[in-house]
């Protein structure tokens, strides 16, 4: 079975949506490759790029693996952490 990488960054940005200090600035999954930015609401330069590779991965801008698409929470918590917001 394929991955719907559309479908697991939507997951993510809601999981990302979720903490407190975090805003999805886009989704954008007709562009190539589909992404999310996300930013921390307090910071204008704390944000970042995810995409989500074909093996499932959800991959920064700079190349740093957060996590799986089987563990989507856990993914958005790890970008959390790097963009310095508070859990969810």
């Amino acid at each position: 079975m394929m991955l719907d990488t559309a479908l697991s960054l939507e997951r993510f940005a809601w999981h990302a949506g979720r903490h407190a200090d975090l805003a999805v600035q886009s989704l954008s999954l007709a562009s190539d490759p589909a992404y999310v930015s996300v930013r921390n609401r307090f910071s204008t330069t704390l944000a970042e790029t995810v995409t989500c590779a074909e093996d499932g991965s959800f991959v920064t801008s700079w190349g740093y693996r957060l996590g799986t698409a089987d563990d989507v929470e856990s993914a958005a918590a790890r970008l959390a952490f790097l963009l310095a917001a508070l859990p969810a």
